[in-house]
């Protein structure tokens, strides 16, 4: 297994691991050519969580996910051919005014009049920002945020960073039309969730927590990325065929990490943004076992799931799998639960 899931516990990778922009030819992908992952009694609990995400994104049951495609493999070779040359062709553009900003709420001097004026200075993001300020997950009080202004003022600069990066990575989580409507409204709810947790449980060690809930967002838009990769291929070399569920599930779990890493690179994100995607200057962290990234990726894809009803972890389970005080973690898992009950998005 070499899911998201899999490389933020570290466990599951036996010390194998491709560089940031490579995926070696020497350690191909692993894709089954026959039966499936196994029987589900025999997974752990991170791949039956994983699953479970897989299942719910894609629409489809645990049969579908795991039932072999002649076409995975030839695929698979392709989308790592692709990231070895650097050759994705749905890794979105920098956003225009995401330098400027991520320099600018990186500044401890910044002011609030600062935040807003550039801000202000993108029509686009401007009508992003009103939009996810007003959303549940962000909107503080009753009365709705009707200006950039207030907004900056209401939240804070902290809360205003947070706004500021979901607003710059919504429209590219945004559906192209209606077949991918539903698993774009999963991956950002998904996206959302496990952002915020990493922010809480940053915001509980008393670490910067900004930086952590953009680097939450990552994986949602890579899946995103390599779905749209995959049905790119499939329509120029096998136009006849749609691609299978076992297909998106082998090429998500196998190259999102190094699809994320690509997104980080190619928006020139700040250096504290990527020593949270690298150990040093090439390799992921497998020891990160008290990151807040790694627990808040477990807790909100835990949440996520549970909110959905979808099959999930049990208590026991989650907490056995997370560095968090009991305390630490119903505080946070706490918030988590009201904010998706009062409507993150559609499920």
């Amino acid at each position: 297994m070499s899911g998201i899931l899999a490389w933020i516990s570290g466990k599951l990778f036996s010390g194998r691991h491709a560089p940031p922009d490579t995926v070696s030819r020497k350690t191909p992908a692993p894709v089954p050519d026959s039966g499936t992952r196994g029987d589900t009694k025999d997974q752990g609990p991170l791949e039956k969580l994983e699953d479970h995400l897989y299942c719910w994104l894609l629409d489809t049951g645990p049969r579908q996910l795991n039932e072999p495609s002649d076409l995975t493999a030839r695929v698979v070779r392709e989308i790592e051919s692709r990231l070895e040359n650097n050759a994705l062709e749905e890794l979105p553009r920098q956003p225009l005014t995401l330098p400027t900003l991520m320099r600018t709420l990186g500044n401890e001097s910044t002011t609030r009049k600062e935040v807003a004026g550039i801000i202000l200075s993108d029509s686009a993001l401007t009508n992003q920002v009103l939009s996810v300020a007003n959303s549940p997950f962000f909107k503080v009080g009753d009365q709705p945020v009707e200006t950039v202004e207030q907004a900056v003022f209401l939240l804070g600069l902290d809360g205003i960073r947070n706004v500021a990066s979901a607003s710059v990575m919504r429209p590219m989580l945004a559906a192209r039309n209606s077949s991918e409507a539903l698993f774009t409204q999963r991956v950002w709810r998904w996206g959302l969730t496990c952002s915020r947790a990493s922010e809480l449980i940053a915001l509980t060690r008393h670490e910067e927590s900004t930086s952590y809930f953009m680097v939450g967002l990552l994986p949602a838009l890579s899946y995103l990325i390599l779905r749209r990769e995959v049905q790119r291929i499939f329509k120029r070399k096998f136009p006849d065929r749609t691609p299978s569920a076992h297909t998106y599930h082998e090429v998500m779990r196998t190259f999102q990490w190094q699809t994320a890493r690509k997104v980080a690179r190619a928006w020139h994100l700040p250096a504290r943004y990527h020593a949270l995607l690298l150990k040093n200057p090439g390799y992921p962290d497998p020891d990160a076992a008290n990151s807040p990234l790694r627990d808040g990726i477990i807790l909100g894809t835990r949440e996520a799931l549970r909110d959905a009803h979808q099959r999930n972890l049990g208590d026991d389970e989650l907490r056995a799998l997370l560095s968090l005080e009991p305390k630490q973690l119903e505080k946070v898992r706490h918030i988590l639960v009201r904010l998706l009950s009062e409507g993150l998005g559609s499920r």
